[in-house]
């Protein structure tokens, strides 16, 4: 299939699992991407600082990522884990032998005083990866997760607890202290499209627009910005996100993906099987449009990437 390459520059705000086929596709129909990754899932584990969605898209972009898991590296072995676990420590959380490297070398970097930027941006070099990569801010701010058992870090609920427990609330700790880099800003501004890729709305996407700066410029900004659902009906096409949904007490469709952004994208990209639910989203001021938006393989990932590139370049 013979792929159109553009030039114009598109922002895409993204998290891990459910964005990375998107910034794959998107990266192979225009040359100048910039993805601004997630970073409320980052957590310090084994004294090392692991950034789960950063990795994904890294991973992704760099043809390492292991796609039967969505995470991690392909063919990795978990030697270092069975040694943990044989030393009585957490091993909940799964770290491969290579993807041990990464996490090995971003810790010493960030002890040395580097920034999580300049880091990510040594971490791309490395890899050969063409598309910029910018973390959502430098400053630490988490996700967690209230429970009857307790709070507890978005990683040990959705990994640890299996995302089993009831969720009482969803906050983003620390998030008055995320100031995101110049360059974030600055891609924001300068960009002929903003995509929100299809990841979870509370826990992937959330906390990078909810970052007051950043949501300051979504808002100005909005015709030009165009969301994928993450749902087709009332269900997630990966991940927790109807859960989230639910507990945040906004509706798990289509209608409440619109809701919900309809302060910072004048555009939503749903499902063509979603039609029932165009009229309601319209009643936001939200503008609809369908097509395929499972992404299954490499050729799902480019059509949807193209639809969304030819539809809004220079609308």
């Amino acid at each position: 299939m013979p792929i159109s390459v553009s030039f114009i520059l598109i922002t895409l705000i993204a998290g891990g699992t459910g964005s990375v086929k998107l910034a794959r596709g998107l990266s192979k129909v225009t040359e100048d991407l910039v993805v601004v990754s997630n970073t409320a899932d980052n957590i310090w584990l084994h004294g090392l600082y692991i950034c789960p969605d950063i990795d994904t898209v890294v991973y992704g972009l760099s043809g390492l990522l292991d796609k039967s898991r969505g995470w991690g590296v392909m063919n990795d072995s978990f030697v270092f884990m069975e040694q943990m676990k044989r030393l009585g420590q957490d091993y909940w959380f799964k770290i491969g032998d290579k993807d041990l490297a990464l996490h090995v070398a971003r810790t010493h970097f960030l002890n040395e005083g580097k920034s999580l930027s300049w880091v990510t941006e040594w971490i791309r070099k490395k890899l050969s990866i063409s598309t910029v990569i910018l973390p959502a801010s430098d400053y630490h701010f988490e996700t967690r997760i209230e429970t009857p058992v307790g709070e507890m870090h978005i990683q040990e609920y959705w990994v640890k607890n299996h995302a089993e427990l009831d969720i009482l609330n969803i906050m983003y700790e620390g998030i008055e202290k995320a100031v995101p880099s110049p360059k974030t800003l600055h891609a924001i501004r300068n960009s002929d499209m903003i995509v929100i890729a299809p990841g979870n709305p509370i826990s992937s996407i959330g906390p990078v627009t909810s970052i007051p700066s950043i949501r300051m410029e979504l808002e100005s900004r909005k015709k030009k910005v165009i969301a994928v659902s993450p749902l087709i009906g009332n269900q997630a096409l990966s991940g927790p996100a109807s859960k989230y949904l639910r507990a945040m007490g906004i509706e798990c469709s289509p209608v409440g993906i619109a809701s919900h952004y309809s302060n910072i994208a004048s555009n939503l990209v749903i499902s063509e099987s979603d039609k029932e639910y165009e009229n309601r989203i319209l009643n936001y001021g939200v503008d609809v449009y369908k097509t395929n938006i499972i992404m299954e393989n490499e050729q799902d990932e480019i059509k949807l990437s193209d639809y969304i590139l030819k539809t809004f370049n220079n609308a």
